[in-house]
């Protein structure tokens, strides 16, 4: 599986500490060898998201993304659950 990464991910992803993104990046790791892990909480999301899925990459922060394909996924956003769903 290939991750893309859409711009405004990657403006949210600079802004974030770099704790959190040594956290994405450990999540990612766990995603592309497991993407039903326990701790991801993968789900599908509906709303402003409909067809898109989200991943937990701490307890506040997720990460958003959609597949492309079958073997392709493009993360979309991250941020805090209020950010994102409010």
């Amino acid at each position: 599986m290939k991750p893309e990464y859409h711009k405004n991910f990657r403006k949210q992803f600079d802004k974030l500490p770099l704790k959190i993104q040594d956290k994405f990046g450990e999540r990612l790791d766990m995603f592309l060898q497991n993407q039903f892990h326990s701790l991801l909480n993968n789900h599908s999301l509906t709303g402003e998201y409909e067809g898109c899925r989200s991943i937990n990459i701490t307890g506040n922060i997720r990460a958003i993304f959609y597949l492309k394909t079958e073997s392709d996924i493009v993360f979309i956003n991250i941020g805090s659950h209020p950010e994102l769903y409010e």
